[in-house]
């Protein structure tokens, strides 16, 4: 028999279930291209730096990272960041630069339709 792949995390695989079923409900792809990053394998998953964030993204953007967020580099605008996971400094800078930092499932209450939303990988 074969071992079985993927997270076993069970707060994850509950929150891709979930991703899936609202994007199914709204059709919204956002959700269920969410879902699919966050039930990679954990070292196939995103791991994104402040100073990638904000290279790429605007003032007021909304971001979604299906993975985790970590502190290399500054934020110098503020901006909505839901992520799976932040490491320890990383919330405090973008409070401190006058954004938030949430969860994904957050996010997902917070807007269902998934407007303005962007996937950063």
């Amino acid at each position: 028999m074969t071992k079985p792949t993927g997270p076993t995390n069970p707060i994850l695989r509950k929150l891709a279930r979930k991703l899936r079923a609202k994007g199914k409900e709204l059709d919204v792809s956002l959700w269920e291209d969410l879902a699919d990053e966050l039930l990679k394998p954990r070292r196939s998953r995103a791991e994104v730096n402040l100073s990638r964030l904000n290279r790429y993204a605007s003032e007021g953007d909304t971001i979604a990272v299906p993975g985790k967020v970590l502190g290399a580099g500054k934020l110098d605008f503020p901006l909505k960041v839901a992520a799976f996971k932040f490491s320890s400094r990383v919330r405090r800078k973008i409070q401190s630069a006058g954004g938030q930092a949430m969860e994904i499932g957050e996010l997902l209450e917070e807007n269902p339709e998934g407007k303005g939303v962007i996937l950063m990988e």
